[in-house]
């Protein structure tokens, strides 16, 4: 059975899964993507990179700008989809979600029911956590909570950040999408509702804020350096070194018992530059200060005019 589908998903995530359902000879009707915006130092209308590849595949674009538009379920319609696929792409309502007979399926950057939300590759890594991966679900009206149809486990190195984490659960929630359809088309997946479990067990990955940037010296070195690397290489966690606003990409740690307040710096002015926290020395390896480029710490540091630490 070739099921006919429509696509929904926006930025380079998405793409991915687009282009593996395309290559695997999958019969893509139409995709839906966000309006044209404008961007750049001129301001000119941008198109998503969804949109770029469906036009250079010649496959019909929806772009509304309100989901409930009549127009728009009305053009939608006429698609006639057996199946919907969202990737990357804002909440959907019921009348959307709920029009194919096989109805809405997403792919989500996690284990389900672990870390619902729109922040889960962040958040994941934020967390120290060591494990996670993509899953493929039957939307419903809940956020992130319908029944799993397939799941594959990623590891998290200690070297990842969140932008190797994201490229590496992108290419395997294409493969996984893939494989979802197939499944779906051949009848012989199952829907299984997510596990019950209690609310105390359940981390969650809410939409990132400018105050989950602020990096606390109150926490413990490792935590931190989690934090840093969740956030990296955007939109990058942020700290004030010498009175000046610095965002911080890569770090590492070391644990310590020292007597110096977290948040103190300590440098040679050469190799390093270091903060205390509680335990520990988180050390700057890359970071990027307002107004100019990223750099090492070895660069930052030649122009550096901030205190330096005590000879030993």
């Amino acid at each position: 059975m070739s099921l006919r589908i429509v696509f929904f998903g926006t930025p380079d995530f998405a793409v991915a899964s687009l282009k593996a359902l395309v290559e695997a000879g999958m019969n893509v009707a139409a995709v839906v993507t966000a309006p044209d915006r404008p961007a750049g130092r001129g301001m000119q209308l941008q198109s998503s990179p969804v949109k770029k590849y469906a036009e250079a595949q010649h496959i019909p674009v929806l772009q509304p700008p309100k989901l409930k538009d009549p127009a728009f379920l009305e053009a939608l319609r006429t698609f006639r989809a057996d199946l919907q696929v969202v990737v990357a792409f804002r909440m959907l309502p019921e009348a959307v979600w709920n029009m194919p007979p096989l109805g809405t399926i997403n792919v989500h950057a996690s284990l389900l029911p672990q870390y619902r939300g729109a922040a889960p590759i962040n958040r994941a890594i934020m967390n120290g956590e060591t494990e996670t991966g993509v899953t493929t679900f039957k939307l419903q009206h809940a956020i992130d909570t319908g029944n799993i149809l397939l799941q594959e486990k990623t590891a998290i190195l200690p070297e990842d950040n969140a932008g190797t984490l994201h490229d590496k659960l992108m290419t395997a929630g294409a493969r996984l999408l893939v494989r979802t359809v197939e499944g779906l088309a051949a009848g012989t997946l199952k829907e299984i509702p997510q596990p019950q479990a209690a609310e105390a067990t359940l981390q969650h990955a809410p939409k990132l804020f400018k105050e989950d940037m602020w990096i606390d010296w109150q926490k413990p070195a490792a935590a931190i350096h989690n934090h840093i690397r969740g956030l990296s290489p955007y939109p990058a966690a942020w700290t004030v070194i010498g009175g000046k606003t610095v965002k911080i990409y890569s770090t590492h740690y070391t644990e310590a018992l020292h007597t110096a307040a977290p948040g103190t710096y300590e440098t040679d002015r050469r190799t390093y530059l270091r903060f205390a926290a509680p335990g520990g020395w988180l050390y700057i390896d890359e970071l990027q200060q307002e107004g100019k480029k990223r750099m090492n710490i070895q660069d930052f540091l030649r122009g550096f005019r901030g205190q330096t630490a005590p000879e030993p």
